[in-house]
Parts: structure tokens; sequence; C-alpha cells
């Protein structure tokens, strides 16, 4: 166990960051993200705001099923919703673009409140059905409501502008992308520090005994619905302003498939888990088109690339739950474990 880290305070005792090891590494990691755009070219920025954008979608799922035990497949689908309303509203009304990801969210928490409703007579496999239905019905929506959703063409999305400045470059969506995954990271790891995110987590334990102790089940199943939604949107929201258009295509059931996966291998009910589970699958295909690149006929090897994707994507899922179920989290904290003894002292 590691040296000197009793808690003599509640404060203590609660705190995200207890040890000045953990701060240190916080600092250099806040460094590392400042310092970052001024040094990578514009495929390593572009990579780096789309891992940003998976990590936030995949902290609102690790909310649902990997801390409250809700399982969903609709994840994607509550991004398009983002998506969609931040281009309704950055083209229709023009407004902030914060006020439009805000919008963003609570539109796909609406959403995610109705789809969350069965969540309280069915659960595992019934409720992931449930999700996948309504999945298919947002597909349906955004792709018949031509009035609204532009149809099967979608929608453009203008560039971002923060004080009359267009966000229209990689390093300049950085700047919007990543402060606010990492505001919403905060807020998630913060959750769980009180009475909502520990009924989540009693919830997903045994929502039996949770509701025998007290627990309203659908107050708080819906919660973590909405709650998970809201960040989808959010994510979706980003998404929008980084590829600047939307159309139905853009958010297929495989999307979140990935997303399950992500949490999957990165490790349910935990933040960390979810971070490097997003990491870790978005920038899977980017080395398997490197490999690819390095073979005899890359370029016929590149039509094979999709498949193979899908089935890297389905051997991953099936080794971790084998061999490694609680995901990278736990492979980080027997590291972490390990250099906690003396005298790597915190």
């Amino acid at each position: 166990m590691r040296i000197g880290s009793a808690k003599e305070t509640y404060a203590q005792d609660g705190a995200l960051f207890d040890s000045r090891t953990q701060w240190a590494l916080l600092g250099v990691l806040g460094l590392a993200l400042l310092v970052f755009p001024f040094v990578a070219s514009q495929y390593w920025l572009y990579l780096a705001c789309l891992v940003a954008i998976n990590v936030a979608s995949a902290t609102g799922l690790n909310i649902l099923t990997g801390y409250t035990g809700q399982v969903s497949l609709g994840q994607a689908a509550f991004m398009g919703v983002g998506a969609y309303a931040v281009a309704i509203l950055e083209k229709q009304l023009g407004t902030p673009v914060l006020l439009n990801l805000l919008g963003a969210g609570g539109a796909a928490m609406l959403v995610g409140l109705v789809v969350g409703i069965p969540s309280l007579r069915v659960k595992g496999l019934y409720l992931a059905i449930a999700t996948i239905a309504a999945s298919f019905i947002l597909h349906f929506v955004f792709a018949n409501w031509t009035r609204v959703t532009g149809g099967t063409a979608g929608l453009n999305v203008p560039p971002a502008k923060i004080f009359g400045l267009a966000l229209d470059t990689e390093f300049r969506l950085y700047w919007l992308v990543v402060p606010i995954t990492v505001l919403m990271l905060a807020g998630a790891a913060n959750l769980f520090r009180t009475r909502i995110g520990r009924a989540f987590v009693a919830i997903r334990d045994r929502d039996i005994s949770a509701e025998v102790l007290g627990i309203p089940l659908l107050r708080y199943k819906l919660l973590s619905f909405g709650l998970s939604s809201f960040y989808a949107g959010v994510a979706g929201g980003l998404w929008a302003y980084f590829f600047r258009s939307v159309t139905p295509e853009s958010f297929p059931l495989l999307m979140s498939i990935f997303f399950l996966a992500a949490i999957i291998v990165g490790g349910m009910g935990s933040i960390l888990g979810g971070i490097l589970g997003a990491v870790f699958m978005t920038l899977i295909p980017e080395v398997l088109k490197l490999v690819v690149g390095w073979l005899p006929n890359a370029n016929e090897a590149m039509v094979l690339l999709a498949p193979v994707r899908t089935i890297v994507f389905g051997v991953l899922i099936v080794g971790f739950l084998i061999f490694e179920p609680h995901g990278l989290a736990e492979i980080w904290r027997r590291i972490r474990r390990f250099f906690h003894l003396w005298p790597f002292r915190s």
C-alpha cells in the first residue's frame, strides 16, 4: 500500500487528487495539452480533436452503462440529435457557440429521457434492443424530416465563431473541443462524489436493494439517461462544428457499438477507462492504416480495411472481456500500485 496516504478529513478522503504526485502529473498533462497544438501537424491536430470528441461521448455512455448498469446502443443517435441541433441553431438563429452546444446537449437530453422510460421495466439485453429501436426511429426522422434536417442530403454547418474569429482550422477548433471535453470529464468525475453518483452505483450493483434503501429507481435511471444523452449531444455538437456537415449516415449503429467497445476496452465504471478506451479505439484504425500502407499491395489492402477494422473491434471486445474484464484502466492501476511502493513516495 502507499506510504503516508492516511486521510485526516472528509475533504481529503473525497479529493479527486490526493497526492503531490497526482497533482504533478496533472500539471504535466495540462502543460502538454497547451503545448501540443503548437508543435503538432494538422493530421495530429485532427486526431486530437476527434479523440476529444469520442472521449466526451464515451464518458457519457460510461455514466449510463458503466456506473448505472443500463446498457445502451443509442449513443450515436443521441450524438446525431446534438449535431442536428447545432446545425439548425447555427444556420437559423446564429446563436453563440457555447449556447448552441448547451442547446444540443439539452435536445439530446430530452430525447434520452423519453428513450429511458422503458428502463424501469426492462434491462440488460431487452433495454439494449429498446435503445437500438430508438436509434432506428431517430435515423428515420433524420432522413425523412426534410424540412428541418435536410433529408438524406443533410445540413452544412457554418464554422463556429468566438469573438468574431472563425474556428475553421484544426488548430483553432482544438481550443474549443479540448477545453470543453476537459470540463465534461471534470464534471463526470465530481458527479460520483455526490449523492446522485452514489445512487447510480447502487442501482448498478443491485437495483432492488437500492429501491429498498429509498432510492427512487425511475428518477435516477431517467437522470442517468438524461446525463448520458447530454454528454452525447454536446459531443455531437462538437462533431458538427468539426466536420461541418451533418447527414443521417454520419451516426450509424456501428458508431454506437464503437462507443460500447471503447468503455469495455477502457474499463466500465471508471472515468479513466472511458478516456483510455476512446483514445485506444480511435487510434486503432490509424494504426491499421499505417500497417496496411507498409504492405506490398497497399491499394488493394485499403479496400479490405473497413471490414478488417470491424473484425478488430470485435476481437478486442471479446479479448478484453476474457483476459482483462476491467479494461485498460485496471492495467494502469496495477502499474500505479507497483510504483506506489517505496521509494516512489506520493
